[in-house]
C-alpha cells in the first residue's frame, strides 16, 4: 500500500540563503526518566525527529494514511514490523517473523494459505492471541460483508453499504471463501477465488478482536468471532438495513483509533510488536513515546528503555534538535543548507534515494478540469525543471524531472516506461500551446497543498507564476490540514507525495482504480480498472506486471491526470549519540530497525 508522504518534505524555500542560521526550537519536551543517559548499551531514551506529525494509531484508512502513522503501526507490529507475519527491510526483502505465527502456502491452484499462531502469542495487555484476532483482521481487510454498489465513473456508493474504510484496497481478499478456522490448533485458512499477486503480504495480525468486542458491546472476542460468522456475506444484488454490529466495529477502525491526546482507553494502545505507545502530544512541536511491550517474546530486543518519535516541520528545528542533543536522529528534508548546516556541526549523514515521487493531481471531476483540453493546458503550464532546480537540484545536482508515474528513476522499469508513456512530453512549459487551448478563457483554479512544507509552497508559487501566462486564475487552497482534505472536493488540484513500501502491487486499484482508497481525484478509466483487476490476479510473471503498469502509466497521461514532478532524496542524520541506524528508503524510514539502536558509550 502507498502511502502519503504527510509533510515529509519541508527543506529549500525560494529566497532562503541564509538555512545555516539555525531556528531556534520550540517543540515541546516529553518528560523521560534517563535521555540523556549514554552509558553503556542497555537502558535510557532514544529520541528521533520526524518531519510529520503523527494523528492516529491506524494507518490503513484514507484518512490516515500517512508516513508517521505507519511508523506507529510499524512499531507496534500492527499489519507490518516484529509482531505481525513479516516486515521490509531496506533491500525491500520481505522477511517473516514469527514471534507470534507463521505463514504457509499450502496449495497455487486453488490459492490456500494458512496462518499459525504461536501458542505463547500475546497482546501486550497480556490477552492470548486467538483466531479470533484474525478472523477479524480478515472481515476488516475483504470486504466480506460489504453490500454496495457504486457509480462507475465516480466510485462513489450508490446504494449498500460499506462498512471499514481502507486506504488500500479488498482486491485479492475479496475472492476469498469465509474463512476455515481450527480455534484449537490456532490455524485460520483462507482458499482464494482467484490467483492473487500479493497473497503473501496479507497479514492477519492488525487490531485486536477483544477491544473491537468490548467497544461494539459484544460480551466477548469468542461472542463477536460468532457474530461474524453467522453473519451473511454482502449481497450488492440485494442490500441490507446497515447492520449496527458491523456499524459500531467498522466506527473504531475507522475513526476510533485516530487520536489529538493520549488516548484514555487502554485498549487503543494494545500493542503486537516490541512497542507500546507511552504518552502523546499532538501536532507540529508534540510527539509519540513508546516503552517495550512487556509481554514481548521475539529474538529481537530493544536495549533501551523508551523511543521518542517528536515531531519537528521545520528542519532548521530539527538540526537545532539534533545539534543541543534534544533528539539523536532526525529526517529532515534534504537540501544543501541542510547538508551544510548537518556538516558543520560534526553530524553523521546518511543519504540515499527514496521510493517516493512529489507529484499534481487534477481533480478530474471538478468543474473546470471535467474539460480536458483544460487539463492539458494547465499541465502544459507545469514548470517542472524550474520546481526541481529550486527544491532537488541544490542536494542532488544529478537529479532530473521525473517522468513516470509508476516508477522512480533508480528503478530498472523506468526507462521503458518513460519511452512509452509520454510524461516527457511536458518537460518544459508550453504557454503559446496552452493560451491557444484555452482560447482566450480565464479559468480559476484552486490548488490544494501542505502549507507547512516550504517545498510544496515553493512548488505552489512555480505553478501559480507560471499558469497565469496563459490565462490561468490559481488560487491558494493550501492547508497544514492537507491531508484531511484529499478527496474532499473542495479544490481543483493538488501537489503531495507517494511513498511506495518498495514490495508488491497493491498500489495500482489503490490509486489507479476507480473507487480505490487513494484515488482522491476522481479518477476514472475502464481500460485503467480492467488492467489494475489483472495486476492482482498475475502470478509469477513480472513482465506482465511490468506492462500492466506501463500501460497505466501512458492511458494515465493520456487522460492528463496529472504530472510527476521529482523523485524524493532521501537523508538521515545523528549526532553519534547513537549506533546502529541504518537508511531506509522505504515507507518505515530510519525506525525500521530500533532493535539494533544502541546509546553510544
Amino acid at each position: 500500500m502507498m502511502r502519503r508522504r504527510g509533510r515529509a518534505l519541508a527543506g529549500l524555500a525560494i529566497g532562503t540563503a541564509a538555512m545555516v542560521a539555525l531556528a531556534g526550537c520550540t517543540t515541546s519536551t516529553p518528560e523521560t526518566g534517563e535521555s540523556g543517559d549514554t552509558e553503556g548499551t542497555t537502558g535510557g531514551t532514544i529520541s528521533v525527529a520526524q518531519t510529520n506529525a503523527a494523528t492516529a494509531l491506524n494507518s490503513s484508512t484514507p484518512d490516515t494514511n500517512l508516513n508517521t502513522n505507519g511508523m506507529v503501526d510499524y512499531l507496534m507490529g500492527m499489519g507490518t514490523g516484529p509482531g505481525s507475519f513479516f516486515y521490509v527491510d531496506p533491500e525491500f526483502n520481505v522477511v517473516p517473523d514469527e514471534t507470534n505465527g507463521t505463514v504457509e502456502l499450502v496449495s497455487e491452484d486453488p490459492l490456500v494459505v494458512t496462518y499459525t499462531l504461536d501458542p505463547e502469542a500475546v497482546w501486550s495487555d497480556g490477552t492470548p492471541m486467538t483466531t479470533n484476532d484474525l478472523l477479524l483482521s480478515w472481515a476488516i481487510q475483504s470486504g466480506y460483508y460489504d453490500d454496495a454498489t457504486f457509480d462507475e465513473a465516480t466510485g462513489e456508493v450508490t446504494e449498500g453499504n460499506v462498512y471499514f474504510q481502507l486506504a488500500g484496497s479488498t482486491s485479492g481478499l475479496d475472492t476469498t471463501e469465509f474463512p476455515e478456522i481450527d480455534a484449537e490448533a490456532g490455524t485460520l485458512t483462507l482458499t482464494y477465488g482467484e490467483p492473487f499477486v500479493d497473497w503473501n503480504l496479507v497479514n492477519l495480525i492488525t487490531k485486536p478482536a477483544h477491544v473491537f468486542a468490548e467497544h461494539a458491546g459484544f460480551g466477548s472476542a469468542e461472542e463477536l468471532a460468532t457474530f461474524l460468522e453467522e453473519t451473511p456475506a454482502g449481497d450488492p444484488a440485494a442490500p441490507a438495513e446497515p447492520n449496527e454490529q458491523l456499524t459500531a466495529l467498522a466506527e473504531l477502525w475507522n475513526t476510533g483509533y485516530n487520536i489529538t491526546a493520549m488516548p484514555e482507553d487502554e485498549g487503543l494502545l494494545v500493542s503486537a510488536g516490541m512497542w507500546v505507545p507511552k504518552d502523546f502530544q499532538a501536532d507540529d512541536g508534540g510527539f509519540i513515546s513508546f516503552e517495550p511491550n512487556p509481554e514481548w517474546r521475539g529474538e529481537m530486543q530493544p536495549s533501551f528503555d523508551e523511543l521518542i518519535i517528536r515531531f519537528i516541520g521545520d528542519p532548521n528545528a530539527q538540526i537545532t534538535a539534533l545539534q543541543n542533543g534534544e533528539v539523536h536522529v532526525i529526517e529532515p528534508q534534504p537540501s544543501a543548507d541542510t547538508v551544510s548546516a548537518i556538516e558543520a556541526f560534526g553530524g553523521t549523514l546518511i543519504q540515499g534515494a527514496q521510493l517516493s515521487y512529489d507529484h499534481l493531481d487534477l481533480t478530474m471531476n471538478s468543474e473546470v478540469f471535467s474539460d480536458p483540453a483544460v487539463r492539458e493546458a494547465f499541465l502544459l503550464t507545469i514548470p517542472r525543471q524550474q520546481i526541481l532546480e529550486s527544491i532537488v537540484t541544490p542536494v542532488d545536482p544529478e537529479a532530473e524531472v521525473l517522468n513516470s508515474q509508476q516508477f522512480v528513476a533508480n528503478q530498472p522499469q523506468y526507462e521503458d516506461a518513460v519511452a512509452a508513456n509520454g510524461y516527457s512530453d511536458f518537460a518544459e512549459p508550453d504557454i503559446e500551446r496552452a493560451t491557444e487551448l484555452l482560447a482566450g478563457a480565464t479559468p480559476t483554479v484552486s490548488i490544494l497543498y501542505n502549507t507547512a512544507n516550504p517545498n510544496r509552497v515553493d512548488a505552489f508559487q512555480l505553478i501559480q507564476a507560471s499558469a497565469a501566462e496563459a490565462g490561468f486564475n490559481v488560487e491558494d487552497a493550501g492547508s497544514p490540514d492537507w491531508s484531511s482534505l484529499l478527496g474532499s472536493g473542495g479544490y481543483d488540484a493538488s501537489i503531495f507525495g507517494w511513498i511506495s513500501p518498495g514490495v508488491g502491487y497493491a498500489s495500482l486499484p489503490q490509486i489507479w482504480q476507480t473507487g480505490g482508497g487513494g484515488n482522491y481525484n476522481g479518477y476514472s478509466n475502464p481500460e485503467v480498472d480492467a488492467l489494475a483487476d489483472e495486476s492482482q490476479v498475475t502470478i509469477g510473471d513480472e513482465e506482465r506486471i511490468t506492462e500492466i503498469m506501463i500501460e497505466i502509466d501512458r492511458l494515465s497521461r493520456e487522460d492528463f491526470y496529472g504530472l510527476p514532478l521529482f523523485q524524493t532524496p532521501g537523508l538521515v542524520a545523528t549526532n553519534g549519540a547513537v549506533d546502529g541506524v541504518v537508511y531506509n528508503g522505504g515507507q518505515t524510514g530510519a525506525i525500521w530497525n530500533t532493535w539494533e539502536w544502541t546509546l553510544a558509550g
